[in-house]
């Protein structure tokens, strides 16, 4: 791999270096990339091919569209590991923060909105409107603090980590729910249209701690063991989109309040427990619902090398039409988390899910194995092409996946697990291995990079502002070389944590320039997505 590559980032013609059609979202214009077909594929499976170099207009963060071209209507960001001789890097422009619409005085009696009588006819109908809003509207769940019934604000600095739901069908556009004004979270009574109020009630902390909300409350708390079972167990890891629990246990704990289970059913685990001044025992419920994380090769090389069978069994390879586009993150039997730029809203084919297909198991594109299936496209409905933010979505698939060596589902963090630059952090995928190289990698690829200080890489000599709390920095910051533009878009930042299990952190969203210094790669973070993740997950369970 090489120590520094090229992202599509300036308004110029690129031919090489990173996977085909999985480029990352860029920092000027509009990108449109056709995706190139890897060489031998299987016949069966074989895309249009295309003998000239893709032509890229890349997009400024400022005003990011992924729009849709030819057969294959995805463009997104590129990603890929570059073994061999390091390469001269080209120049790359900073990433402009969006534009800022500007107020404009009113000047010229006739033509402005200043008279006094104009105004004031404004006003009373503006003040009708609010009025009629508050009193007759139901409102409409927008996600991340966009001001709807539920604030999944799940940044570094929230620890409380609420979050709704709207959720995603065939063929997979994002969807959003709609409460009346009188909802109330978590009291075993679909308010919502599609449930979303009923799907933000349970979380999983250190030490895999199960910690439920309920109306009676309106905290999250823990759950006292005593009286816990495997029936309980096995029906919250199924209400959550498990299917079942893998283990359950204890752990000590000194709540000053929990719950206990009070009743059995088929119910939600916030249906059957109530609020207690404290736990008998002092001991609460642990719950692991997916033996996750769990390497089979735990040999690594830094600096960016081809990666092995069972190295990185989450590892998902997404193919659309024949090709290989995006990666993605297997996270449960029955979910796969990716990008949702990977799916541009433009394009009503690039969000049918019967076209997709996903990959596991393989470290190389020669002799793909059977494929699982898409049954459904679930996007963040708060996903911003123009400054990518929450760039995450969950493919829903038409069967649970079958475990093996090769194939293991990764851990999703807590809600309050927190990765620093000692942990050690990788990110793999797909990709060209030279720069003006038509063809992506056969095998897997993989690099070391480390995390980086969000205040630093929103600083003015980085990305000047333009990371959102729903965002991370990863890669070599001040010499470059090492860079999640080795890998694909919406594949896996993962990170080794304490108890040598492997986490999801970020999924690959955007950058700069590729390996640069100063310009590293920016993922989703999904710590503070996971509210979304587990709402999801719930509304569309097997």
């Amino acid at each position: 791999m090489t120590d520094s590559s090229y992202r599509n980032r300036s308004s110029r013609r690129i031919t090489a270096m990173l996977f085909p059609s999985a480029i990352k979202p860029t920092s000027h214009s509009p990108a449109h990339l056709l995706p190139v077909p890897m060489a031998q594929h299987d016949k069966s499976d074989l895309p249009p091919p295309y003998s000239e170099a893709v032509q890229i207009q890349p997009p400024s963060y400022g005003g990011l569209v992924y729009g849709m071209e030819g057969p294959y209507p995805l463009s997104q960001p590129h990603y890929i590991p570059q073994p061999g001789p390091p390469i001269r890097p080209y120049p790359t422009h900073h990433i402009q923060p969006p534009p800022r619409k500007q107020k404009r005085l009113c000047c010229g009696s006739t033509r402005c909105y200043g008279g006094s009588g104009v105004t004031a006819a404004l006003l009373v109908l503006l003040g009708v409107a609010i009025w009629l809003g508050v009193h007759y509207s139901s409102r409409i769940l927008l996600g991340y603090g966009s001001g709807g019934l539920v604030d999944f604000d799940g940044g570094a600095a929230d620890e409380d980590g609420d979050g709704n739901g709207g959720g995603g069908n065939r063929p997979g556009p994002a969807m959003q729910d709609s409460c009346p004004n009188d909802t109330v979270l978590c009291d075993m009574t679909r308010d919502c249209e599609m449930g979303s109020d009923e799907t933000v009630c349970v979380r999983f902390g250190r030490e895999a701690g199960l910690m439920v909300k309920t109306a009676q409350d309106g905290r999250f708390l823990p759950v006292c063991s005593e009286g816990w079972s495997q029936e309980y167990a096995d029906n919250t890891c199924a209400q959550m989109g498990f299917r079942k629990s893998y283990k359950t246990g204890s752990i000590d704990s000194q709540p000053l309040t929990a719950l206990t289970v009070t009743a059995r059913g088929s119910r939600p685990i916030h249906g059957l427990v109530n609020v207690s001044s404290s736990c008998p025992g002092e001991k609460t419920v642990s719950l692991a619902c997916v033996d996750c994380g769990n390497q089979q090769s735990t040999a690594r090389i830094i600096g960016g090398m081809a990666a092995q069978g069972g190295d990185w069994p989450w590892q998902a390879s997404l193919h659309y039409l024949g090709a290989h586009v995006c990666g993605g993150s297997l996270v449960a039997p029955d979910f796969v988390v990716t990008a949702a730029h990977c799916f541009p809203r433009s394009s009503p084919s690039g969000s049918d899910a019967s076209i997709w297909k996903v990959y596991l198991g393989n470290f190389t594109q020669d002799n793909l194995p059977t494929p699982y299936y898409v049954e459904s496209i679930i996007l963040n409905e708060n996903y911003d092409s123009k400054t990518n933010d929450q760039d995450i979505a969950l493919l829903k698939l038409t069967e649970p996946v079958a475990f093996s060596s090769t194939i293991q589902p990764v851990c999703l963090p807590a809600f309050n697990q927190r990765f620093s630059i000692r942990d050690k952090c990788w990110t793999t995928g797909y990709g060209r291995t030279e720069e003006r190289v038509e063809e992506g990698s056969r095998t897997l690829m993989e690099v070391k990079v480390d995390l980086i200080d969000t205040g630093v890489c929103n600083s003015s000599r980085v990305y000047d502002g333009n990371l959102s709390k729903n965002m991370l920095c990863a890669g070599n910051l001040e010499e470059g070389g090492r860079d999640s533009c080795q890998g694909d878009s919406g594949g896996p930042l993962v990170c080794e944590a304490e108890d040598r299990r492997w986490y999801l952190v970020g999924v690959t969203s955007w950058g700069s320039g590729c390996g640069q210094s100063m310009r590293p790669g920016v993922y989703s973070n999904v710590r503070s997505l996971l509210p979304w993740v587990y709402s999801r997950m719930q509304q569309n369970r097997p």
